[in-house]
């Protein structure tokens, strides 16, 4: 899924003892994504800003390009929380910080 990005976020990526990897994650990753209006996930890519690697534990700001863009239209908005998952389990949080496709800003 290379296409244009979303949004920007501020990520923390969990420690494996937070529930998280134990492995780092590199720009482009791909978990799911989940907002707390919903129970449903989308795919969602991490194009983080000024780094390639994630190590668990760390914060980066990241592009995020979801898959599935009808279904958000007009429901994201600044501040807004997310967590990302691989399967059930979160591996970390989001909070987005510009909403930059603007067909998916809440009214």
């Amino acid at each position: 899924m290379n296409k244009t990005p979303d949004f920007i976020a501020e990520l923390h990526h969990h420690t494996a003892v937070e529930g998280g990897r134990s492995t780092p994650a590199f720009s482009g990753y791909r978990p799911h994504i989940k907002f707390s209006f919903s129970e449903f996930l989308t795919s969602g890519q991490q194009k983080f800003l000024n780094k390639e690697i994630v190590y668990p534990g760390d914060n980066v700001t990241a592009e995020i390009a979801i898959a599935s863009v009808e279904f958000f239209k007009g429901k994201l908005k600044k501040d807004m929380l997310f967590d990302f998952r691989e399967g059930t389990r979160i591996i970390g949080t989001g909070k987005i910080i510009e909403v930059l496709n603007e067909e998916l800003l809440a009214k």
